[in-house]
């Protein structure tokens, strides 16, 4: 069985494939970087929120609870970007979970939104 990389990689006799045998190349480098950089954008947003709502003295009510409800959406895509990225290690890893999709989606909707309320605030 040819288990080097190139055209006969994971082949074994009479060129059938098997199964067993995963050549990812550089798919999950990829996606640990893509994770990193979702968790430095949200990063980047949150400290502009936080920004904007102490900026003028005091801290409104309003906007402070905006501003904790994007860091509380920050450390959940943190902590899911750090599972996956964990998950990736192994040769065959699973696919995300339906939960951490749906808590990703509403913390990528979540951010914005608080970040346009403090900033008009």
């Amino acid at each position: 069985m040819s288990r080097g990389r190139g055209p006969g990689a994971g082949t074994g006799a009479g060129g059938v494939r098997d199964p067993a045998v995963r050549d990812p190349a550089a798919q999950p480098e990829r996606t640990r970087l893509a994770w990193r950089r979702t968790a430095l954008a949200f990063a980047v947003v949150v400290v502009l929120a936080v920004r904007r709502a102490v900026r003028e003295g005091g801290v409104p009510a309003g906007p402070a609870v905006l501003a904790a409800s994007a860091v509380l959406a920050w450390a959940v895509v943190l902590a899911v970007a750090g599972l996956r990225v964990r998950a990736l290690a192994v040769p065959r890893p699973g696919p995300l979970g339906v939960s951490a999709v749906a808590a990703v989606a509403i913390c990528t909707l979540t951010v914005p939104i608080c970040g346009v309320v403090v900033w008009l605030w």
